[in-house]
């Protein structure tokens, strides 16, 4: 397993939530300024008397700037951060996404799906490519290790199982989980068995990810064009001939010229029919 890589102060508010770091920063900046120098001015030593009133009239004024802007370059790495978490959790839609990823992404995939399940994470920088203890998890007061492995072809051995098992009598977690992308062998899931550890493999990991997603990738729908067209007009059938049934046609009276239908077979047949 790696050593522990020590984590820088930067590092360690961007691990927070993004407003934790901006309120520090400001109570870092009150306190540095203003607060440390009228304190040690009230102090019954000359000394530290001599030292409040250098803090009150703003010797140390950039000191507190930087720790101000320090904190709040955490804070802002911890917002963009969890929104990088967030659409990097939104966006997968598979195996194949999963597999596509950098080992530090899978890790922050894993994270942001924990957290959608009511867990408090932490992430450790025990890990790193080789493995050891990425997250650790915190819900209901229990304790949990977690190792992902975003291993592509590897299956997970039995010796990572057991070595994750020693580190959870270790630190006195509860239980421990290990994300795969891909599966475990035989000898991993015996060991396993009646354990508190759990396997999650590639297809679990799919499901728990889906399980969380805000937005599902949008589904290809055929929709059919709405044609509107105007209706043909109605043919207008002459009508039949009383007589012989033939269809009329309209005539005028050479007279009266008044309108009136007469039989198509005219002077075969004489019928007529008023308009």
């Amino acid at each position: 397993m790696m050593a522990k890589r020590k984590e820088g102060g930067i590092e360690l508010l961007a691990s927070m939530p993004w407003p934790v770091g901006f309120v520090l920063g400001i109570v870092a900046y009150v306190a540095i300024r203003y607060g440390i120098g009228w304190y040690m001015s009230t102090v019954n030593n000359p000394v530290w008397q001599a030292m409040g009133r250098q803090l009150s009239a703003g010797a140390y004024a950039l000191f507190a700037w930087i720790t101000l802007i320090l904190c709040w370059i955490g804070a802002l790495a911890s917002f963009t951060g969890g929104r990088r978490r967030k659409h990097l959790l939104e966006r997968q839609t598979g195996l194949e996404s999963l597999r596509a990823m950098s080992w530090r992404e899978f890790e922050m995939l894993a994270g942001e799906a924990f957290r959608r399940q009511g867990y408090a994470i932490q992430e450790t920088g025990l890990g790193g490519a080789d493995g050891g203890i990425d997250l650790i998890l915190r819900k209901d007061g229990k304790t949990t290790l977690v190792q992902c492995k975003q291993w592509k072809t590897q299956r997970v051995d039995v010796k990572v199982v057991r070595e994750m098992f020693g580190l959870l009598a270790h630190h006195g977690a509860a239980a421990v989980k290990i994300v795969a992308v891909g599966d475990y062998t035989a000898d991993a899931q015996r060991f396993a068995q009646g354990k508190p550890i759990e396997l999650i493999h590639g297809e679990a990991l799919l499901a728990m990810v889906r399980g969380v997603q805000t937005s599902t990738p949008a589904k290809a729908t055929a929709t059919t064009p709405i044609v509107t067209s105007t209706p043909e007009p109605k043919s207008i059938s002459n009508p039949a001939c009383p007589k012989c049934g033939a269809d009329m046609v309209q005539r005028s009276n050479r007279q009266t010229k008044d309108h009136f239908l007469g039989c198509a077979k005219y002077p075969a047949c004489r019928g007529t029919r008023t308009v």
